[in-house]
């Protein structure tokens, strides 16, 4: 799915008029498709007050249709209308003579009937403005956005959703004003755009759904960057042939592991085996700690001096076993001693006539790269780069401020730069490939938060990498799958208390959910 600017979307509105879909019929299909995803998301409409803040131009009308809507199955729906409409407005004449309540912004003084009706409101929508937005708010509107943040602040339990974007919000920047809302859902139309995933914007917006209101998408423009859609993780998942052997879908590398990072190495191989890899082999001195918590992996023991401290010898017998794996997955857990740098160079960095299969980089692999001049000079082999925001401004030496003020174009440029596939990691994670593609996670999960849950990405794309997928694919695949997975606990435990192994074994489940659907 396409994330397009707000000039693409005035292109794409004009392309429609001419092939006949009006105005007036895009409004009443977005109003229909924003009143389905809030009622799917409220539930039980008819228990609950539903309170429309009303602006004056088509994202009002928009609004409009779904408060008309939502009446008609039920809810009890009353609207709030913060700006002037056209006095022939046919959308806000049927909301009338269906007898909803309105309260009109220029008739009530001090606000007194907006703080009643906020008082008793189950949920919110926002749809005062959309896309075209590009002043400041008025002193009256953020005063009346100010009564709204604080009934929310009253009652956790009441929902604020924003139609196609919380009012304020730059569509294409994310530049916010001050008194933005901070949406809990927002329901974007027909394709999502690209301020939603950049800060601060990115803060406000929640949940993030996107709903079909009827445009074409061929009539859209060549697009920046993509939504990753389930429809296309389908259609590049790999195939599982009756008749296959575990040779059949690939064979993963694991260098990583310490004595103070056990687990990221047990998380790593756990990923990549959830996903369908048919032999996954650690490399590690910690076969003796790791045999009885990862029994289906199978291990290169490396020799050591002394516990914890990897011998030299060991970068001859990782080349030794190198042509027989798929893919190499390095830094999971591997820390940043001195060994672990003579390690990871001889291995990534230093001249040697093998050839290396393709790369997932993760961690103090990372980490131990921004720490060489000039490193993707040097590392010629084609890699899967997974920073987080941190590791990212290491590697690229940029601030994590620089980083975080512009996911997608960081990662776009230094996919180029490197010529490295790369993956962002964070709130809507960013993959860019060095030929410019893009695709952007519309996962936002706290619950992921927490120490090895990278890890299990990093596998879970080594793991894909294995199977045969282009590193591109496999790391927008592996970012989608473990995202769900983290959704799937997410609706089970709460957004506290997700731990990194949770997720391994709702890995499967995702996989066979979207092959089914």
């Amino acid at each position: 799915m396409k994330i397009i600017t707000t000039s693409q979307m005035r292109l794409l509105e004009e392309n429609c008029t001419r092939i006949g879909l009006t105005m007036d019929t895009l409004m009443e299909n977005a109003g229909k498709a924003v009143a389905e995803e809030v009622k799917r998301i409220l539930e039980n409409i008819d228990q609950q007050h539903i309170l429309f803040l009303i602006g004056p131009g088509n994202n009002g009308g928009d609004g409009l249709v779904a408060a008309r809507l939502l009446d008609n199955w039920g809810g009890k729906v009353s609207v709030y209308l913060l700006g002037q409409r056209p006095q022939d407005d046919p959308k806000l004449k049927l909301v009338r003579e269906r007898g909803i309540t309105c309260v009109d912004l220029a008739e009530d003084e001090g606000m007194k009937r907006l703080e009643e009706l906020l008082a008793s409101a189950d949920a919110i929508i926002d749809a005062i403005f959309g896309t075209g937005l590009t002043r400041r708010f008025s002193t009256v509107i953020a005063a009346a956005l100010g009564k709204v943040s604080k009934a929310k602040k009253e009652s956790r339990n009441r929902r604020i959703f924003a139609l196609d974007l919380p009012s304020g919000l730059n569509a294409d920047t994310g530049e916010t004003d001050p008194d933005t809302l901070y949406a809990d859902y927002t329901i974007t139309l027909a394709f999502p755009k690209p301020g939603l995933f950049k800060l601060p914007g990115a803060e406000r917006v929640g949940r993030i759904s996107v709903v079909d209101i009827g445009m074409p998408a061929h009539l859209v423009e060549e697009a920046a960057a993509e939504l990753i859609a389930g429809e296309w993780v389908k259609s590049v998942l790999p195939e599982r042939p009756p008749q296959a052997n575990k040779g059949t879908f690939g064979r993963v590398l694991v260098v990583g592991g310490s004595i103070n990072y056990i687990g990221a190495a047990y998380l790593a191989c756990s990923g990549a085996m959830r996903v369908g890899a048919g032999l996954v082999t650690l490399a590690s001195g910690l076969q003796p700690i790791m045999a009885s918590k990862a029994t289906e992996v199978t291990y290169l023991p490396l020799p050591e001096i002394r516990p914890g401290i990897i011998s030299p010898d060991a970068v001859r017998l990782i080349f030794q076993q190198l042509e027989r794996y798929n893919v190499l997955l390095m830094g999971c857990g591997l820390g940043q001693s001195e060994t672990a740098v003579k390690l990871v160079r001889a291995i990534l960095i230093d001249e040697h006539k093998q050839p290396l299969p393709p790369l997932v980089l993760d961690a103090d692999a990372l980490n131990i790269l921004a720490n060489t001049s000039d490193w993707w000079t040097k590392l010629t082999a084609d890699a899967i780069l997974t920073p987080h925001p941190g590791e990212m401004a290491r590697l690229a030496g940029m601030t994590i401020e620089e980083v975080q003020a512009d996911r997608e174009g960081t990662a776009r440029n230094m996919a180029a730069k490197w010529h490295k596939t790369v993956v962002l990691k964070g709130a809507y994670t960013v993959i860019a490939s060095p030929e410019g593609r893009v695709k952007i996670s519309l996962a936002a999960n706290p619950g992921l938060a927490s120490a090895g849950t990278g890890d299990v990405l990093s596998g879970a794309i080594a793991g894909l990498v294995a199977q045969g997928l282009s590193l591109f694919d496999a790391a927008a695949c592996g970012v989608c799958l473990h995202a769900e997975a983290g959704e799937m606990v997410r609706a089970r435990l709460g957004d506290a208390g997700i731990i990194a192994s949770d997720l391994l074994p709702e890995l499967p489940q995702v996989i066979k959910r979207i092959k089914e659907k």
